[in-house]
């Protein structure tokens, strides 16, 4: 029985080129990058070189602005805690979404409750599509942070996020967006963009697990997030993890490099799948924008179902998929991102999604659609509330 991987939105194999370039830095090139000796420059310079390509991904002006962290959550909490405690005296008030992933909307609620601050959640529409207009509205005298993802993690809509920077640059407020997401999968300007602050992680690209970064613009007040050694220009200690940064480095000259072919590949794969799953199965609900979603996302609601008995009946099959966030797997609750969308209860629990990624084929695209609808079929037959 041939596998077939479809959950790279929970996390990308490493590419062999990235894990390539990082094995010298286990072994031979393993000097502390804050050490002064030919060892730790050897290090610093691997890291330096890394910060030039994750800049050049990005769009960044200066590698300077770039602080490694241990992935995307990492990345979140420190931009959203970062302004709030740097700019607290001047208001307490942040702006996000309903949809965002659960490192913005949880770090949001703790500063709320444990923290004083007001935190204004966006409504989106049907699919999933946060209204400029509203961000706008919702800007107060208090406002010091607007956080909105570029792209859903569930649902694969890309956010207005340039129309909505320019919105916030305009009020004089901090603007973060996670991109975690968005990073590697499609073209990303931080300066076309008008953002201050952006989070990417390095698995949802084919880099190793542990690494990610945050994009902090020259000027943008941020506290420090880790407190003790002075790495990272004195904004996040902790000893340096240099094959992570190396192999995040690599990922990201490979994705800059590839970016347009692999993105043709991917859309090309995605709507064979969208339209093979609407014509094969009844009482299906396409989520997220059809058009404006990344190009390896798709998800799904299926009817009568429940999405965690079409997970093991295709993970039985070879099939490896979700029915949304990898964090949010170990909760029996319906998607927060679906009920935003205005799903019911019912409906928010037949969710699928299936996320493409670099090495993904056509013929894992048909082993989908000659498999799905028999499982689909198969549970049906057993449900109480499907009448056929």
């Amino acid at each position: 029985m041939k596998r077939v991987y479809m959950d790279n939105g929970a996390t990308t194999p490493t590419a062999s080129e990235v894990l390539e370039v990082m094995k010298p830095y286990f072994t031979d090139v393993f000097g502390n990058a804050s050490s002064f000796h030919s060892f730790g420059r050897e290090a610093r310079n691997a890291i330096t070189e890394a910060r030039d390509s994750v800049a050049k991904l990005i769009g960044a002006d200066d590698s300077r602005e770039i602080v490694f962290t241990s992935g995307g959550t990492e990345a979140d909490n420190y931009a959203i805690k970062g302004v709030a405690e740097a700019l607290e005296k001047k208001g307490k008030h942040i702006i996000t979404s309903s949809i965002e992933h659960h490192a913005v909307l949880h770090t949001c609620q703790y500063l709320e409750k444990k923290k004083g601050f007001e935190v204004t959640y966006l409504p989106v529409d049907e699919d999933g599509m946060v209204n400029p207009a509203d961000v706008k509205d919702a800007i107060k005298e208090d406002t010091i942070l607007i956080t909105i993802m570029m792209a859903n993690n569930e649902v694969g809509t890309i956010q207005p996020i340039a129309e909505i920077g320019e919105i916030a640059k305009e009020a004089g407020v901090t603007f973060h967006t996670d991109a975690v997401q968005a990073v590697g999968s499609i073209p990303v300007d931080v300066n076309q963009l008008n953002v201050d602050l952006l989070s990417l992680s390095g698995h949802k690209f084919n880099a190793p697990k542990g690494i990610g970064a945050l994009y902090i613009r020259k000027g943008t007040k941020v506290a420090k997030y880790l407190h003790g050694g002075a790495q990272e220009r004195n904004r996040r200690a902790t000893t340096e993890n240099v094959p992570g940064i190396v192999g995040l480095g690599k990922a990201c000259e490979i994705a800059l490099n590839a970016m347009d072919e692999k993105s043709a590949k991917l859309i090309a794969l995605r709507d064979r799948l969208i339209s093979g799953i609407e014509e094969q199965v009844d009482y299906v609900k396409l989520n997220g924008h059809r058009t404006e979603r990344l190009p390896g996302n798709v998800n799904f609601s299926i009817r009568y179902i429940e999405g965690e008995s079409i997970l093991m009946k295709l993970d039985l099959e070879g099939i490896a998929a979700s029915s949304g966030s990898a964090c949010t797997s170990g909760s029996l609750d319906p998607s927060h991102v679906l009920l935003a969308m205005g799903l019911t209860h019912e409906v928010a629990h037949g969710s699928l999604r299936l996320t493409l990624g670099n090495y993904n084929t056509e013929e894992d695209v048909d082993r989908i659609l000659d498999v799905l609808p028999k499982v689909v079929t198969d549970l049906r037959a057993m449900s109480p509330i499907y009448n056929g």
